[in-house]
């Protein structure tokens, strides 16, 4: 009989406080194996630059966090395709001493699979047992072309990647796609034995059983880390394999841990604050009513960078003050942590008014609803706030003083954001979206605030 021991993490998000008792766990399931053959991957998500490091070292302090532990793959999940630039991206592994696993991100030209990547991985264990990895993630086909890279969809990616490793004894897939494609994978080709799986940061304490196929998955923020367990006969089949997590909260902590993970955080902090952006004359003030605010600041800000008749913003976006005298990088990331973009609709004067109505019939729910996901890092929606739209008691809308006329075209600089989340339909709906990468929101107020204000 052989064993084969896989450990596994995803969705880390830079959540570093989870890290040192993440290593010590890895390290001692590696000393401590049974099995003939140890394995180690992750499954996407490891960076997010809502951490002040992996923002100031566009994610190279994650690989270099990594790199100790011996991964044998990684593939990539959105916050590593979608919160880089393409260059970024491009040299994010260029100093990994793992391989990464992804078989639908493509560049445009000339035609190839990202440099960077691998289709596909085949192990061979001590007793010549044959592991097929492949790797996938989720094709956000709105978006990555906007970074100059051609995402593939899994029903044309799947059958390519399954053909490379077709004759191997153990086939895996490091899916980065959520639980629903997992199980629906799981559904079609029996032929994988397991799917270690990511994105929609799911947790199966125990894996799942579908259709013969093993599940795995070890929820979000290094909060649970996994680990696989297959046996297999002397003909090299799977005879048994289960899956289970532990949480990092039931291990030990060590004394040098928080000094550790208060560096990680100052580090950053430190590299940011070395980058100066402008100097303030005044305090800007996170209340949006305020005579100084940030959101005044920042609607003309995103108006100005997409050229629009109205900007719409919402005051959640704003963590902290942004203070008098000289404005940094790092305060800029402590204001506007989030992975969001500016995004330029353009929509006819009818559905104009329908979307106003949207955010009005929205806006007592939005003004203290917990906001999660869809690139927010902050805590509540907040208050929608218009520079450039009035509504007066009978419910007609006024576009910079002028009544709305429903058959013009009309320009709004909104935000990807409003774009994803479930509140506004109109914008997917009826607006032509552009979304204007590869800046996040904070460098294009940044670069507003150095033209105004310049130090």
């Amino acid at each position: 009989m052989e064993k084969i021991q896989i450990v596994h993490t995803n969705d880390l998000h830079s959540h570093f406080e989870n890290f040192p008792r993440l290593e010590r766990f890895i390290n001692q399931s590696r000393q401590d194996s049974q099995a003939d053959d140890f394995y180690l991957f992750d499954i996407g998500d490891a960076m997010d630059r809502a951490h002040p490091l992996s923002e100031a070292t566009n994610g190279q302090a994650n690989i270099e966090w990594m790199n100790p532990l011996h991964y044998d793959a990684a593939t990539i999940g959105n916050n590593e395709g979608l919160g880089n630039s393409h260059e970024h991206l491009e040299h994010l592994y260029d100093h990994a001493n793992f391989p990464v696993i992804l078989n639908n991100l493509y560049e445009k030209e000339p035609n190839r699979l990202a440099d960077f990547a691998k289709p596909a991985k085949i192990f061979t264990t001590k007793k010549g047992t044959t592991i097929g990895v492949m790797g996938l993630t989720a094709p956000y086909i709105l978006t990555y072309p906007l970074l100059n890279w051609d995402i593939r969809l899994i029903q044309e990616m799947l059958p390519k990647s399954l053909e490379l490793v077709k004759d191997c004894d153990v086939i895996i897939l490091l899916s980065h796609l959520g639980v629903s494609m997992d199980r629906l994978i799981a559904k079609k080709h029996p032929e994988i034995d397991v799917i270690i799986g990511a994105h929609t940061h799911h947790l199966f304490p125990k894996g799942e059983m579908d259709n013969g196929v093993l599940l795995a998955a070890a929820g979000k923020y290094g909060q649970n880390v996994g680990t696989i367990n297959m046996e297999l006969d002397d003909q090299k089949q799977v005879t048994a394999k289960s899956a289970f997590t532990v949480a990092t909260s039931t291990l030990a902590e060590q004394p040098e841990d928080a000094a550790w993970i208060k560096h990680q955080f100052d580090k950053g902090e430190s590299l940011l604050d070395e980058k100066q952006v402008a100097n303030l004359p005044e305090t800007l003030s996170v209340d949006y009513q305020a005579k100084h605010s940030i959101m005044q600041e920042a609607l003309n800000a995103v108006q100005d960078y997409a050229q629009t008749d109205v900007a719409v913003l919402s005051s959640g976006l704003f963590l902290e003050d942004l203070p008098k005298g000289i404005v940094t990088e790092k305060n800029l990331h402590d204001v506007l942590p989030h992975a969001i973009h500016v995004m330029k609709t353009t929509m006819t004067g009818d559905n104009v008014w329908r979307l106003v109505m949207e955010m009005e019939k929205n806006r007592m729910f939005l003004r203290n609803h917990m906001q999660k996901g869809m690139g927010f890092r902050g805590k509540i929606f907040g208050e929608l706030v218009y520079r450039g739209i009035e509504i007066d008691s009978k419910r007609n809308v006024y576009i910079n003083g002028a009544e709305l006329d429903k058959n013009q075209e009309y320009t709004l600089a909104l935000l990807d954001h409003y774009l994803f989340v479930p509140y506004f339909p109109s914008i997917e709906i009826s607006g032509d979206n552009e979304i204007m990468y590869p800046d996040f929101l904070r460098g294009v107020f940044g670069d507003y605030l150095s033209k105004k204000y310049p130090i």
